[in-house]
């Protein structure tokens, strides 16, 4: 059965799930933060209070409730991340019980593929007030073709024509997506040199939302100076797979007051774009 154009308003079923200090922790040390970050890596550092990634939520309840499987059938090789954004609510505390629900927002039709979009959005069990809210896309190889709206298109959040306000590279490990998976996405893509080989690709590739944590995290020590509780917002397009091992370079433009438009590349080769950060006091 094909991708099933209806499934747009339908939603996956609201599910309970939460973090702890230890979740937190793994996450940031799966993007490779370490002791020069230790607000981030440890728990008991004298004078040190732990703080959560502002991306965190994108591992938080993996595949739980997911809306996804409304969708129809396809091929999950030929699946690729298309864009990722998180609207962080509130800060976002150590540990939390939280009540998340999927709804399909969009699919259109490229042609010779489909992208599915998705909203999560996740509620305090503690208070019942909004924590964050995600909008994810899907890319699908080989499902489109049915006639569908094509969606939007075209350049969004370029950034200006001169040097970057700000520009750090990070090294990514040969043995990053090994990590990373542990978190909950194990996607056999990022692990499986056989699995890969069918996606087309000629060895795993990172995950692209481990390459997204690593963007935010340059850009939280850029604009909020490692404070987490002044990144609001970020969003961005996947460009181009990363292999792990590669160095990513996160170039900056602040355009306006809060706001930065952002690149991430591995060289010359672009891999995340489309970039925008929303950030205050």
């Amino acid at each position: 059965m094909p991708l099933n154009p209806d499934a747009v308003g339908t939603v996956g079923e609201p599910t309970s799930t939460g973090w702890t200090s230890k979740d937190a922790l793994l996450y940031a040390v799966s993007l490779g933060l370490g002791v020069d970050q230790l607000a981030f890596t440890t728990e008991n550092t004298t004078g040190v209070a732990q703080q959560v990634l502002p991306t965190f939520p994108v591992v938080v309840g993996w595949g739980g409730g997911s809306a996804m499987r409304n969708i129809g059938t396809f091929n999950p090789a030929l699946l690729v991340h298309g864009q990722q954004a998180v609207t962080l609510h509130k800060t976002l505390p150590v540990e939390a019980r939280v009540t998340v629900q999927q709804k399909i927002v969009a699919m259109h039709d490229k042609g010779k593929a489909a992208v599915v979009v998705t909203e999560t959005t996740a509620t305090d069990d503690a208070d019942g007030s909004p924590m964050y809210t995600l909008i994810s896309s899907a890319f699908i190889r080989g499902e489109g073709g049915w006639g569908g709206d094509r969606g939007p298109s075209g350049p969004q959040n370029v950034p200006p024509e001169r040097s970057a306000d700000s520009q750090v590279t990070l090294q990514t490990s040969p043995d990053q997506a090994l990590l990373y998976r542990l978190n909950g996405d194990r996607n056999p893509l990022h692990s499986d040199p056989s699995f890969a080989a069918m996606g087309g690709f000629d060895r795993p590739i990172l995950h692209g939302l481990c390459s997204y944590g690593f963007t935010a995290r340059a850009l939280l020590g850029m604009f909020c100076g490692d404070d987490a509780a002044k990144f609001k917002h970020i969003e961005a397009r996947f460009a181009s797979p990363v292999i792990p091992g590669e160095a990513l370079t996160i170039s900056a433009w602040q355009t306006a007051n809060g706001e930065a438009l952002f690149t991430t590349a591995v060289g010359d080769r672009v891999v995340i774009d489309q970039g925008k950060l929303l950030f205050g006091e």
